[in-house]
Formats: structure tokens, sequence, C-alpha cells
């Protein structure tokens, strides 16, 4: 007749394992993140300045034509609306491509 051995649980299973007192030390990590060109494909940046673009063209057109009270209206306009389509370009863009 076979005898069978017994195993009980502290046999099959290793104990757990003890923490070790000392500790790694931390360390400072940098991160640097690349500039890529092809994130101004966006097609935000690419909106903006395509009616940015659109509005020059037309200016000049008038201009050529001898239409010159209406250019000075868009003159004016565009004196207001490039720096803040810019400035507002910009930061569209390092909030939505820089985190």
């Amino acid at each position: 007749m076979r005898r069978t051995k017994g195993f009980t649980f502290r046999k099959i299973f290793l104990p757990p394992h003890k923490l070790s007192l000392t500790r790694p030390r931390p360390f400072k990590a940098y991160s640097f993140v690349p500039f890529s060109p092809f994130a101004m494909l966006d097609p935000t940046i690419l909106t903006l300045g395509g009616i940015v673009l659109g509005i020059a063209l037309i200016e000049r057109i008038l201009e050529r034509w001898g239409v010159i009270d209406l250019v000075n209206q868009f003159a004016k306009v565009m004196r207001f609306i490039l720096p803040v389509t810019f400035y507002s370009a910009l930061i569209y863009f390092f909030a939505t491509f820089m985190f």
C-alpha cells in the first residue's frame, strides 16, 4: 500500500517577503517634448490662417480696383483682427499641443 505524504499550507506557499529596510533614493526625472512643425496642420490653426489670408487678398484686390475707401475700412479692421487672431492662435497652439 502506498502512503501519501501530506502537504501543509506553509510548505506549499512561501512566506511573504519582508520589506527591505533600505529605500531607493529618489531621483529627478526631466522630460523633453520636441516641437513638431506638423502640429501647425491643426484644422483650427489652418482655418484662422486661411481667414486672415483671405481678408488680406480681398484687400489687395480692392486696392487694384481703386476702391480706396473700402481698402481703408479693411485696413482699420485688420489692425485689430490680426494681433487678436495671432495671439489667440498662439495660446490655442500652446494649450493644446504642449500640455
